[in-house]
C-alpha cells in the first residue's frame, strides 16, 4: 500500500501542475486577444432577458480583418460598422426622508417623480432604405416606429406612432427617386406615404392585408407590395391616387401553391435595371422573376440548410453589378446569386460576430455600394461595403503587375548569378 501510495503522489502532483499551467496558458491567450488592461464589462440586457455581448467583443478585434472572402483572395465584402439605437438610461433615484404631507397622502419614500429617458433602441428592425442624401431608414416593428440614421456620425431621429403617424407592426420601406418613403404596416394593412419632410401624404389600403417588402420601379413608376398572407405581390401604380394595376400569383388557396409564378408566403420584393421584378417565394424556398409587364421569366432555389440552399429566404436586394443579394432567416446566412441562380459568395452563420447574423431579416445595397443588414437579436443594423467587379478588376490588374514586375526582377537577379565570368587574356 505505501509503495503504491508512494508511486501515485508524483502523478497527481504532475497532474495540478498541468492543469495550472494550462489555466495560465488560456488566461494569457484572453488577455492578448481583448486587451491586457482593459477589464471585462458586463453584457448588456436588450430587454427581452438575451445578454447581448458584441459591443464588448467587438473593443478587442481587428475588424478590418472581416472581409470575404478570405485573403490572398481579392476582398468582395467587407464589415465596416454596426448601429443599434440607444439603450434605456435609468439613473438612480436619489432617497430621501418623506415628510408628514407625504405620509398623509400616502407617497412611498424615494419614489420616481420623473419617468425614465425613453428606449429608442433597435428591437424588431425589419425594412431597410436609403435617401438621396444617404440616410438609412430603419422600420422597427416592435418599436412602431422608423429610425432615420446617419451611420457615419450615429446619430437618428424618428418617424414615431403617435406623432408623425400610426404604426402598429411597420415592415418594409422603399424610398422612390424624389425621396418619397413609402411604409408598409402589416398590423394595420396598410402602406403609408411620406414625403421628403416626412409627413404623411397619403395611404393605400384595399385590398391589403399584410404588407411586407416593399420595391419601386421609378422607370415605370410602379410600386410592388409582398403580401405573404394574399400569396400574392399586388402592383401598384407609384403617383397619386396610386391604382391597383395588377396582381401577381394567386390568392385564397392556403399557401399551398408551388407551380412557377405562384407563391407561398412571399416576403422580399427587388427590382433590377430592366425592371424585372425579384421575389423571394418564402415558403417555396426559392427566388421568382418576372419582368416589367408582370410576365413569369424563371425561378431558382430549393430547400436545404447548406450554402446555396435556402431555408426561408427573406429580404432581397441587388448591387450595381446586377448581383441578388438573399438574406436567409432561419440559417442567419446572406447569399449572393447570378440573376441566373449561380452562388458566387456567401456570409454569415448564428453568431455575434461581424457578418454573423441572428434572426436575419432583411439586407439592401444602395448606390454607394453599402450593404446593410437587419436582424433581431441582438437588435442591430450592420453595414458592410460591397467592392464591384470593375473595383475588383482594377485590384487584379494591379496585383498581376506587381507580380510579373517581380517575376522580372528575379530573373534579372538569377541571371546575374549564373553569369560565368569572362575567361582572363592570356
Amino acid at each position: 500500500m505505501l509503495t503504491k501510495s508512494n508511486n501515485r503522489m508524483p502523478r497527481m502532483i504532475a497532474r495540478a501542475i498541468t492543469a495550472c499551467v494550462v489555466a495560465v496558458l488560456v488566461l494569457t491567450s484572453a488577455i492578448a486577444m481583448f486587451g491586457k488592461d482593459k477589464k471585462p464589462k458586463p453584457a448588456v440586457d436588450d430587454g427581452d432577458g438575451t445578454k447581448v455581448a458584441y459591443k464588448n467583443i467587438l473593443e478587442g478585434l481587428d475588424l478590418s480583418k472581416f472581409v470575404w472572402p478570405n485573403p490572398p483572395a481579392i476582398t468582395r465584402i467587407r464589415y465596416v460598422t454596426f448601429w443599434s439605437g440607444e439603450k434605456l438610461e435609468v439613473k438612480p433615484q436619489q432617497q430621501k426622508k418623506s415628510t408628514w404631507m407625504e405620509r398623509v397622502s400616502g407617497v412611498a419614500v424615494g419614489s420616481a417623480t420623473s419617468e425614465p429617458k425613453p428606449r429608442w433602441q433597435l428591437i424588431v428592425p425589419n425594412g431597410i432604405a436609403v435617401d438621396s442624401k444617404s440616410k438609412v431608414y430603419v422600420a422597427d416593428s416592435k418599436v412602431r416606429a422608423i429610425f432615420v440614421v446617419d451611420v457615419e456620425n450615429g446619430k437618428y431621429e424618428m418617424i414615431k406612432n403617435g406623432t408623425d403617424a400610426r404604426f402598429q407592426w411597420p415592415t418594409g420601406l422603399v424610398i422612390d427617386d424624389s425621396d418619397r418613403l413609402f411604409a408598409a404596416d402589416s398590423g394595420m394593412h396598410k402602406v403609408v406615404v411620406f414625403g421628403p419632410d416626412h409627413k404623411m401624404e397619403g395611404v393605400i389600403t384595399k385590398p391589403l392585408v399584410a404588407p411586407a417588402g416593399l420595391a419601386i420601379d421609378n422607370e415605370n413608376r410602379f410600386l410592388y407590395v409582398a403580401d405573404p398572407e394574399l400569396d400574392q405581390v399586388l402592383v401598384f401604380d407609384a403617383d397619386p391616387p396610386y391604382k391597383l394595376l395588377r396582381a401577381l400569383g394567386t390568392s385564397g388557396q392556403g399557401h399551398k401553391l408551388t407551380e412557377p409564378g405562384q407563391f407561398s408566403k412571399p416576403i422580399g420584393v427587388a427590382v433590377d435595371k430592366d425592371g424585372n421584378l425579384y421575389v423571394t417565394d418564402t415558403w417555396n424556398n426559392r427566388v421568382e422573376i418576372f419582368d416589367a409587364d408582370g410576365n413569369f421569366i424563371r425561378t431558382w432555389g430549393k430547400a436545404g440548410d447548406g450554402v446555396g440552399f435556402f431555408a426561408r429566404p427573406k429580404g432581397i436586394s441587388l448591387d450595381s453589378d446586377g448581383h441578388v443579394w438573399v438574406a436567409d432567416g432561419m440559417q442567419s446566412r446572406v447569399q449572393v446569386f447570378t440573376p441566373e441562380g449561380k452562388l458566387l459568395i456567401w456570409m454569415g452563420g448564428d453568431g455575434l460576430l461581424p457578418g454573423m447574423f441572428r434572426a436575419l431579416e432583411n439586407v439592401y445595397i444602395d448606390k454607394d455600394n453599402r450593404v446593410f443588414t437587419t436582424e433581431q437579436y441582438p437588435g442591430r443594423m450592420q453595414v458592410f461595403r460591397y467592392k464591384t467587379d470593375a473595383e475588383a478588376r482594377k485590384e487584379k490588374e494591379v496585383r498581376d503587375a506587381e507580380l510579373k514586375q517581380k517575376a522580372e526582377q528575379r530573373a534579372v537577379a538569377n541571371k546575374a548569378t549564373n553569369q560565368t565570368p569572362s575567361d582572363s587574356p592570356k
